[in-house]
């Protein structure tokens, strides 16, 4: 039977991103998305006029019309909040669906950059830290980090070296590993390489086992949807058994051609990258060609462009998980 991923999320008309990406992106991987819209817009919020509607008060009669139907998931992954009224709706959905075998990634969009994002308050932060209480997964941006752990985000501001960067985020992100939460990815990683000046995005993975970190050079703009992406290919993954290592290689060679393609053609960054002609990247066949859910441990990698380095965004930030907020 296929395999079942719960996607709580905004559903956007324009900017591939958030459910237009995820469900591209899960379905192609041969896993079914099940989506529950968290809002619907017209677009992703960093367009310059959008319409919103908000779906919290919609969102219970939807699971419970689900929880009638008797269905079972084996992922729940989450995105986008309003804040933390809405949280609270997801903690009920998990109270019902999320059992000893489903796993959960939390995408804990709150900001970037160095800040926080105007729209949410220091109630969402602490909603959001309870959500991500019990997540199995969590993908955060740098700045996301700082703020479940009670970090000064000025640091993603201040600090350009990429050996402090790590020790960091590998600090910070241990605080964040539980017996629940195995898997901490850190993505959007800035930093300028010493010996050649080149400009460099990466991802830091960090199990208890050991963390991996992985960059490629920074290339373009910081492009909607691609965040969003990243997180659906570890979701997609971890729901048909690859390895964390696997997923994040996979995410990072579809995303750095899309990204590539966005560059060339002259694409805004709003609204997002190409990566409809590479969703092939993440079916079956070519998963077994490559041999993909093998062992994939954790170790320490740090070769440009392999292990999925593209971070939230591809390239700046966390312009890839919903735009400017």
């Amino acid at each position: 039977m296929t395999e079942k991923i719960a996607v709580i999320n905004d559903l956007s008309g324009f900017g591939k991103c958030s459910l237009t990406a995820a469900i591209s992106a899960i379905a192609a991987m041969g896993v079914q998305p099940c989506p529950l819209p968290t809002a619907v817009l017209s677009a992703q919020t960093g367009y310059p006029s959008y319409y919103y509607d908000d779906y919290t008060d919609r969102m219970e009669s939807v699971f419970r019309e689900w929880e009638k139907m008797g269905v079972r998931f084996d992922g729940i992954y989450t995105g986008f909040v309003s804040g933390g009224h809405q949280i609270e709706k997801v903690l009920r959905f998990l109270d019902v669906f999320c059992g000893e075998d489903t796993f959960l990634l939390v995408d804990p969009v709150m900001g970037d950059n160095g800040a926080r994002y105007p729209v949410f308050t220091g109630e969402m932060e602490h909603q959001m830290r309870r959500l991500a209480s019990r997540a199995d997964i969590i993908t955060p941006n740098l700045t996301e980090l700082c703020l479940l752990t009670g970090t000064d985000c000025r640091m993603v501001r201040e600090m350009h070296e990429e050996g402090h960067l790590r020790e960091a985020a590998e600090e910070m992100a241990s605080n964040l590993l539980t017996d629940r939460t195995k898997e901490i990815v850190v993505t959007g990683i800035r930093y300028r390489e010493k010996e050649t000046g080149t400009e460099m995005m990466g991802n830091l993975a960090l199990t208890k086992e050991g963390a991996s970190f992985s960059a490629f050079p920074f290339i373009g703009d910081s492009y909607s949807g691609t965040g969003d992406l990243f997180a659906s290919v570890i979701a997609g993954g971890r729901a048909r058994g690859d390895s964390l290592a696997d997923s994040m290689k996979l995410a990072g060679e579809m995303i750095e051609r899309a990204i590539a393609d966005a560059v060339r053609d002259g694409v805004p960054r709003n609204d997002g990258v190409e990566y409809e002609r590479y969703l092939w990247m993440l079916g079956e066949a070519n998963r077994l060609k490559d041999g993909a859910g093998s062992d994939g441990s954790v170790g320490d990698n740090k070769s440009a462009g392999d292990g999925g380095s593209i971070g939230d965004n591809g390239n700046a930030g966390d312009g890839g998980k919903k735009g400017a907020m």
